[in-house]
């Protein structure tokens, strides 16, 4: 019984592996890409246009330079002058 239980967690743990990164990849990058498009949306209908395209400009900055508080930063900015 040993033998079969083994073979059975082997067989489990050769299905995790074998995950196709590809498809991962492209799964999270559609996630997030329409994550990115709503947050813009919300951008725009919460500031007004020029404080809209400025906020819309360093969150792509923050993702183009892997630094988020870039982004939290100019918003926290754009709240407090308000």
């Amino acid at each position: 019984m040993q033998k079969k239980t083994r073979s059975l967690l082997e067989e489990l743990e050769a299905i995790g592996n074998n995950r196709d990164t590809k498809h991962i990849i492209e799964s999270r990058a559609s996630n997030i890409i329409t994550s990115a498009i709503n947050l813009l949306e919300m951008i725009n209908k919460h500031y007004d246009s020029d404080k809209a395209q400025v906020l819309e400009r360093k969150l792509l900055n923050a993702i183009k330079s892997r630094d988020q508080t870039r982004f939290t930063n100019s918003l926290r900015k754009k709240d407090e002058s308000e």
